[in-house]
């Protein structure tokens, strides 16, 4: 990592402390391994498509990209050539969180090399990957058309910056990893918002509330319905 010098500011309040101040530019390399689907057509037909990020749970951390494939949206990608959307999947490195300057340069670089819909560009994930996509939202609330976390969750009180978004939440009511209270607290506070949420438990569903999810043709008929908001 390069740094640039550092500026301090400091200002005497009259007691033991000082009042300090600093400012630093940071240059980082930031790397990542992604999948990348592109929809039939994409190559011959130059027009802008929409696209979904997908953030895939803990168990599918690593460097193993096939990995990504086993749950969640990519496993349905994979049997659907005729799939809509462009879906970008990148892969979380073992043993880490995701990162946010890690999904950010993922989007640009994905944005400049690739036609995306910038008015329909949708974000999902499942279970680690779920509070991911709450994150990445209320980091980013003004990028996304719609958002659909899967048995994630968020701090309650920053739901008000996502509250503009169209989002569809799923749960399952019998997970005993997530519990299901982490998804209805933000539906809540969505709605104390003045939001609209959809929210939708499975009743018989443990952690695995993405399998009927992502299956779902309803789904994706509800995201192509919304464009991003000025």
């Amino acid at each position: 990592m390069k740094k640039s010098t550092q500026s301090i500011i400091t200002d005497d309040t009259g007691d033991s402390f000082q009042s300090c101040g600093f400012r630093r530019s940071v240059r980082r390399q930031v790397t990542g391994r992604y999948l990348l689907f592109l929809p039939a057509g994409y190559a011959t037909q130059a027009k802008n498509y929409p696209a979904i990020f997908f953030l895939h749970g803990a168990g599918e951390r690593g460097s193993n990209l096939d990995d990504v494939k086993r749950h969640g949206l990519p496993k349905v990608v994979a049997t659907q050539p005729n799939f809509p959307f462009i879906v970008v999947a990148p892969q979380c490195p073992a043993r880490r969180w995701w990162s946010l300057e890690m999904l950010d340069t993922l989007y640009e670089e994905v944005s400049a090399n690739y036609r995306l819909d910038q008015q329909r560009i949708y974000l999902t994930g499942l279970s680690m990957g779920g509070f991911a996509t709450w994150s990445w939202a209320i980091e980013r609330p003004n990028r996304f058309a719609a958002i659909v976390p899967v048995c994630g969750g968020s701090n309650p009180l920053l739901a008000e910056r996502v509250a503009h978004l169209p989002v569809w939440i799923f749960h399952g009511a019998r997970d005993d990893i997530v519990p299901v209270k982490a998804s209805q607290e933000m539906a809540r506070a969505l709605r104390r918002c003045g939001a609209r949420p959809k929210l939708t438990i499975y009743p018989e569903a443990g952690h695995d509330s993405w399998t009927e999810t992502y299956q779902n043709p309803a789904l994706y008929r509800w995201l192509l319905k919304h464009h991003k908001t000025q």
